[in-house]
């Protein structure tokens, strides 16, 4: 009888929340693009344009962030009645610009897009930005009039897309859209293989393997001019249709684009919650932001592990584990600042972290001797540095590829973030 009774209670508020959905907004999408501005340490942000998209592919139950990942936060309140009615967080390309040496002698604009399900009435859009501590500061709000004549319904990059592999709905599952960066006309049947492969190899991994029905992946047919992607130390410039680069902030294998108009454009053939960008190279590379896209090449020998590391970044918001690698970046992680990042902590809040998945008598920190006794632990090393941040486990599929699997802490928030978009 209990069983039935909270059936019964799951089925009305699953049922409430579809209609909250319905009455509140179109399963359209409606994308705003800015220019985010500044240098290491101001920003703004100005005004580009807004589109409708035809497709909505993210959840229409969990509308509002529980989570308040990344380094950016936007809210949309009803115009009328102020009440909170979306939010998202996410990270960008000029949040990581901000920590580097350029950032220190220039200012620079990056085009930066946020995406909503369509709303029936007016609303505002209020975008917060993390201060030094974390904290979450209001930046810049905008009124939109949905009946506006200038919200353009127009598509610059249409193109068809193919099922790679669909589960149901996109309200409840997990949608990834693949895009393909550097292949020609004549490569489209390769993209298609190599779509099929990353799926196959992505979803191989725990705990993805054991909830590969809760994901659909869809890819899109856009052909680039040139075969490739563009690796300026070496001289190579393509003709690529999202014009990405490895060497991106000098870094050689940091592999992204900042035009990011395209990555939308693009993405908006199919209903998706993440991006994903499969580049036709077999260098070495990739890259990933938290709701923001995710990169790899297609053709290295590591690709399924560059696959997966990169997907934990763009979906579940996890932080890289290691800290004996070159980076362009520089003070990312204030050690007296506990990260927004799920899979590493300063100790500053680690109550808010992996704490409670810890066993009985687990040493905070854990001593790298102690990697055998406690496969999940506090170990010190991460987000870059050797000092100052911890991480979940001596090793980690966030850390470095000798490792098959992702550690406790890691598959605990990946599945939360499975449940958001799918429950």
């Amino acid at each position: 009888m209990k069983k039935i009774i909270l059936f019964s209670l799951f089925a009305v508020f699953s049922t409430t929340a579809f209609a909250q959905f319905d009455s509140l907004f179109l399963n359209q999408s409606l994308r705003f693009d800015y220019y985010h501005s500044g240098d290491k340490d101001t920003e703004a942000y100005f005004f580009d344009e807004i589109l409708v998209e035809p497709f909505w592919g993210g959840s229409q139950v969990n509308l509002i962030d529980t989570f308040q990942y990344g380094k950016y936060f936007f809210e949309v309140h009803d115009a009328k009645t102020d009440a909170l009615i979306y939010s998202r967080g996410y990270s960008s390309l000029f949040g990581e610009w901000q920590t580097t040496d350029e950032a220190k002698k220039t200012a620079k604009s990056f085009t930066e897009s946020v995406v909503m399900p369509f709303p029936k009435e007016d609303v505002r859009l209020d975008f917060f930005s993390r201060d030094k501590k974390g904290i979450f500061l209001k930046m810049f709000s905008y009124d939109v009039d949905i009946d506006s004549y200038f919200i353009k319904p127009e598509r610059r990059l249409e193109y068809p897309s193919f099922d790679v592999m669909v589960n149901g709905d996109p309200a409840k599952k997990v949608d990834i859209v693949i895009l393909p960066e550097g292949y020609t006309e004549s490569e489209m049947g390769k993209f298609i293989a190599d779509c099929q492969l990353f799926t196959d190899q992505m979803l191989a991994f725990e705990p993805y393997a054991s909830l590969k029905d809760q994901f659909n992946v869809r890819g899109v047919l856009a052909p680039s001019l040139q075969s490739g992607n563009d690796i300026p130390a070496d001289s190579v410039w393509k003709k690529s249709i999202m014009n990405t680069s490895y060497y991106t902030f000098d870094s050689e294998r940091y592999c992204m684009t900042t035009d990011h108009k395209s990555v939308r454009d693009l993405a908006a053939n199919a209903p998706y919650d993440q991006i994903y960008i499969l580049v036709n190279n077999e260098k070495y590379g990739g890259g990933a932001i938290y709701n923001f896209y995710s990169v790899s090449s297609s053709a290295n020998a590591k690709s399924a592990k560059i696959y997966v590391h990169e997907f934990g970044h763009g979906f579940a918001g996890l932080g890289d584990e290691y800290f004996n690698s070159e980076v362009a970046f520089s003070e990312f992680y204030p050690i007296d600042v506990e990260p927004w990042e799920p899979n590493i902590t300063t100790l500053v809040d680690f109550d808010s972290k992996w704490k409670s998945l810890l066993p009985e008598g687990t040493p905070v920190p854990t001593a790298d001797s102690l990697k055998n006794a406690y496969p999940l632990g506090v170990y010190e090393g991460g987000g870059y540095v050797a000092k100052g941040v911890y991480r979940p486990s001596y090793d980690c599929l966030m850390n470095t590829f000798n490792e098959d699997h992702f550690c406790g802490a890691c598959q605990d928030a990946i599945k939360k973030m499975i449940r958001f978009y799918t429950e």
